[in-house]
């Protein structure tokens, strides 16, 4: 046994669970997988990603603006998004970013959508959860002049850019990737890094495991990742759950 466990981002309001999304929210219970964040991505999404957490228990809602969709924001999804932030049970502002591994994404708009959105968090006083791909240095130039607090999900970069967020007070988070031998550097970092400042994610139903290659990934997949993390530190899975446990529960203000 392992404790409770969060699956601090998961995307379970995508369309791949419509089919059986009840049945795949109690493999995540019956997994330990007692709390989900669900981060969004566009605000088309944000009405039914609100139903489905109101339905499910230990199911709370991220609302913002992914950079991977900047084509689709407009300016007026930012006053939507005050609306949505000040709905009972919103953890976390969220999924932004910056993505610059796709390259025809509009830089510029991802840094406007990105900053108003980190403004936003200052102001409601919530977390955000961040996407950074190829852009780690440019996010990190960001929360330098925001005083944000929050994660950077499914953190992929340098050991030297994760000490940077860890001094700005931001947790990081790891998924699927760790399990696979092929990902040295990543699996080397998640051994020297505190683990009071590790998060563990699915971000289901994407980055399957090593073990689910191909398939729909989904939450109750965390307790895999929550041995593996055990493995590469050396550590019991019970003291892996249980502080990674209490680092989201104290990120996103939830009761123990």
């Amino acid at each position: 046994m392992t404790g409770l466990l969060v699956d601090s981002h998961v995307h379970f309001d995508d369309v791949s669970f419509d089919p059986d999304r009840e049945d795949t929210w109690q493999r995540a219970q019956d997994a330990g997988v007692k709390i989900q964040i669900i981060p969004a991505v566009t605000a088309n999404g944000w009405q039914n990603l609100a139903a489905i957490c109101q339905h499910y228990p230990g199911v709370y809602p991220a609302f913002g603006l992914h950079p991977m969709y900047v084509a689709e924001h407009k300016i007026e999804h930012l006053q939507q998004l005050i609306q949505y932030l000040q709905q009972p049970n919103v953890v976390a502002v969220g999924e932004c970013g910056l993505d610059y591994f796709v390259a025809d994404l509009d830089r510029e708009q991802q840094l406007y959508f990105f900053i108003e959105q980190l403004r936003l968090a200052q102001q409601f006083e919530l977390p955000v959860i961040i996407h950074a791909r190829r852009a780690v240095d440019e996010v990190i130039k960001c929360l330098r002049r925001s005083h944000c607090r929050g994660v950077v999900h499914s953190f992929s970069g340098s050991e030297q850019q994760a000490n940077q967020l860890l001094n700005l007070g931001f947790y990081l988070s790891f998924g699927g990737t760790i399990t696979y031998p092929r990902a040295q550097r990543l699996r080397q970092l998640v051994q020297i890094l505190p683990l009071e400042r590790i998060l563990l994610e699915t971000d289901a139903p994407d980055q399957p495991l090593s073990t689910h290659r191909g398939e729909r990934n989904e939450p109750s997949y965390l307790l895999e990742i929550v041995h593996t993390l055990a493995q590469l530190r050396r550590e019991s899975p019970e003291q892996v759950a249980a502080v990674t446990t209490q680092n989201a529960l104290t990120l996103f203000g939830l009761p123990s």
